[in-house]
This record gives structure tokens, C-alpha cells and sequence, in this order.
């Protein structure tokens, strides 16, 4: 198959550096700092303690100049959910076919807005639970393999789970859409935004009773809103998500919190969220408006109450934008527990 990446951040360098050892041609749109860097390393895979160095891809670093160089049977966003519209309307502006494209992403925003720009037909939904780490430009780090779900409601998706499990990316194709990328948001969900607004990593967080509360809050919540649109949490690739829900909603807490302290924060060891990794790198926006606010936005639309998502939504996105200082909050959960009352 031919892919187009729109940048080759940690799951695109992962996902299309694999796909194109595999034999696929893959070609990446960067920004010229990284496209230089990573056309005299190439790209680095380490998987499974060997490293794989891939030079058989094309880079471009303008949308006109990679389209130019198509056609392509898939376009893939591996971005941040906040760089979804702007990255559609850099291909749509060129003039040139745009390809369907496939959203890797957080969040259940980014669909939606790609539909709205090329149609629903040329949306394909997909999710990765595989651990990535990015040590450098154009290098990734395979931590945990588990792998990619695909939502087989688009004709290419068979064609595409082949291609992913022909690049060894265990890939499993799901029925419907919502389930999957509901159930991906959950995980997402665990510990992010708490442990961005504190400082402290997510097995603190689920190791202290009162911050313990929280974080099944966040996920009753969220798991209340997607019975609300007629989603049930769904099992993705390594990822046990429907006993994370069991655990959540139905299990005592003399249970539940020292199993999931075991399983959401030991396995994390030292390594820090992702709304951490960009509110303290000062990247001045996190995704916590696509994530813990889309709970927030469509459980008011439903009727839904989710006031701890909201509370979160609200002060993180003043934390980034630095209406609040950081300070207010850190290692501090007294604060945010007085502000959640």
C-alpha cells in the first residue's frame, strides 16, 4: 500500500518506518529542521532489542510537494488532536486529490472534524496502544507492544489491518467505530490531566485515597456518557479495557485502588503522562479539551453530569495558556481537592 504521514512525530516514525521496512511506500511531510535531520540518519526503529535503520521513504516538507508525488492510498494523522484542522487545510489547499485518511489519534474530535472537510466516506478510525518513546528526531523506542485497532467500517480497512500485521504492528480490525475509540479515550483518561495539574506521577496519584476518588470519578463519568450514546467499552489490542471499566464502577476500593495502582501507575514507571510532558515543557496547550473536555462537552449534551472532568478541563487549559500559574496547584492536591469540593 502508499502512504502519506503527516509528520514524523513518535507514532508516525513508528508506525511508518515500520510499514515501510515491511516493503509499503511510505512518504512523510515534516518540518524542514527534522526532514534534514532525518534525511542523513534515516529513521530508527529499536524493536525487540535490535534497531532497524529505514531509508526506503520519500520526505517532503510542503503538502503541495507530497501530494504532487502521489497518488496515495491512505493519508495518516498521527498529530495532536489541536494540529487536526490546520493539517487538513494545508492538503485541501493545494488544489490536488486528497487522499482518505486514517486518524491515529487521542480523542473522539478528530473523525468528526476530518469528515467535516472530506467526507465521512474518506475517514477510517484507528487507534494505537502500543508504547512509544521518541529519544530522539526520526528515532522511536518500541516499550510495549500491544498494537493497533482498526475500525473495519471502510472498504480499505481489511487491506490496511494486512498491511500493519505484514509490518509485524499486530493490528485487529473492530466492527464500529465508537466502542473502539471510546474505549481508547478511557485509558487516555487515566491519571493525565490530575498528574499535569500536580506534578506527580500517575501511581502517586492512584496511591492516595483522596486523589484515588478522582481518578474513578473521571472514568464513571466518561463510561456514563458512552452508555448515554450506546457505547460499551471494548478490549483493544493488550489493553484490558473492559476490567478497567469493571474495576472503576463496580469493584470496593480496598480492591480496586491497590489493582489499579499496580496496573496504571507501576507499569509507568518514572515515565510521566502526556498533558504532564506538554504543560511543564511550557508547549503552552495540552489536548485536555479533546479528551477529558470532550466528556465534559458531549455529557452536557446528553444530560450527563461530569463535574470532575469539567473542573480538570477548565484548570488545565488555564494552567497552559498561563492565566493560572503553575505554582497554584503543585504538589498541592489539597488545592485541587478544595476546587473539585
Amino acid at each position: 500500500m502508499q502512504f502519506l504521514f503527516l509528520g514524523a512525530g513518535a507514532i508516525g516514525t513508528y508506525v511508518g518506518g515500520s510499514l515501510a521496512a515491511a516493503g509499503h511506500r511510505v512518504t512523510f511531510i515534516e518540518q524542514p529542521a527534522a526532514a534534514a535531520v532525518i534525511t542523513t540518519q534515516g529513521l530508527r526503529l529499536h524493536r525487540g532489542g535490535a534497531t532497524t535503520t529505514v531509508r526506503e521513504f520519500e520526505l517532503f516538507t510542503s503538502a503541495a510537494e507530497a501530494l504532487a508525488a502521489g497518488p496515495y492510498d491512505l493519508g495518516v494523522f498521527a498529530l495532536k488532536s489541536f494540529d487536526t484542522a490546520s493539517a487538513l487545510d494545508q492538503l485541501i489547499a493545494t488544489g490536488a486529490p486528497v487522499p482518505p485518511i486514517l486518524s491515529l489519534q487521542n480523542g473522539v474530535d478528530n473523525e468528526p472534524t476530518i469528515a467535516a472537510k472530506l467526507g465521512a466516506a474518506n475517514v477510517i478510525t484507528g487507534t494505537v496502544t502500543t508504547a512509544v518513546g521518541k529519544p530522539g528526531v526520526g528515532e522511536v523506542t518500541e516499550e510495549k507492544l500491544r498494537g493497533i485497532g482498526i475500525a473495519l467500517n471502510h472498504p480499505l480497512a481489511p487491506r490496511l489491518v494486512t498491511a500493519l500485521n505484514d509490518a509485524h504492528l499486530v493490528a485487529r480490525g473492530y466492527p464500529h467505530p465508537g466502542p473502539m475509540k471510546w474505549s481508547k479515550l478511557l485509558t487516555n483518561l487515566t491519571g493525565n490531566a490530575t498528574s499535569a495539574i500536580l506534578d506527580l506521577p500517575v501511581g502517586a496519584l492512584f496511591a492516595d485515597r483522596r486523589l484515588y476518588e478522582v481518578e474513578v470519578a473521571v472514568l464513571r463519568e466518561c463510561l456514563a456518557v458512552m452508555r448515554a450514546l450506546g457505547y460499551r467499552p471494548v478490549d483493544l489490542p493488550g489493553t484490558p479495557v473492559r476490567a478497567l471499566a469493571f474495576a472503576a464502577q463496580r469493584l470496593p476500593r480496598f480492591i480496586a485502588q491497590p489493582a489499579l495502582t499496580r496496573a496504571l501507575g507501576s507499569g509507568r514507571g518514572d515515565k510521566m503522562p502526556s498533558f504532564h510532558i506538554d504543560l511543564h515543557s511550557g508547549r503552552g496547550q495540552t489536548e485536555v479539551r479533546f479528551l477529558n473536555g470532550a466528556v465534559a462537552r458531549l455529557g452536557a449534551a446528553h444530560g450527563v453530569p461530569t463535574p470532575v472532568n469539567t473542573v480538570l478541563t477548565t484548570t488545565l487549559e488555564a494552567l497552559s495558556a498561563g492565566r493560572q500559574s503553575v505554582e497554584t496547584f503543585l504538589r498541592k492536591p489539597e488545592a485541587l481537592l478544595a476546587l473539585l469540593g
